[in-house]
């Protein structure tokens, strides 16, 4: 594969995990005391954050390659 196409592919990767993310951020109120349904909504957002966050790495390691 090459850099331009793995680099359109991590761009798109990243803007589904940032609308992901804004969605769930309008349904989240926190963690609330003992409530395992708030404790996995958590869990989640951070797993998705996590996956923003190697794609933006990602992303940015290739355009240093290129350049």
């Amino acid at each position: 594969m090459n850099k331009n196409k793995k680099l359109q592919e991590l761009i798109k990767k990243r803007d589904g995990y940032k609308e992901k993310l804004t969605q769930m951020y309008k349904h989240f109120h926190g963690v609330k005391h003992e409530s395992a349904h708030s404790e996995l909504q958590y869990s989640e957002i951070k797993v998705y954050e996590d996956m923003l966050n190697s794609v933006v790495t990602e992303i940015n390691a290739l355009k240093l390659k290129s350049n």
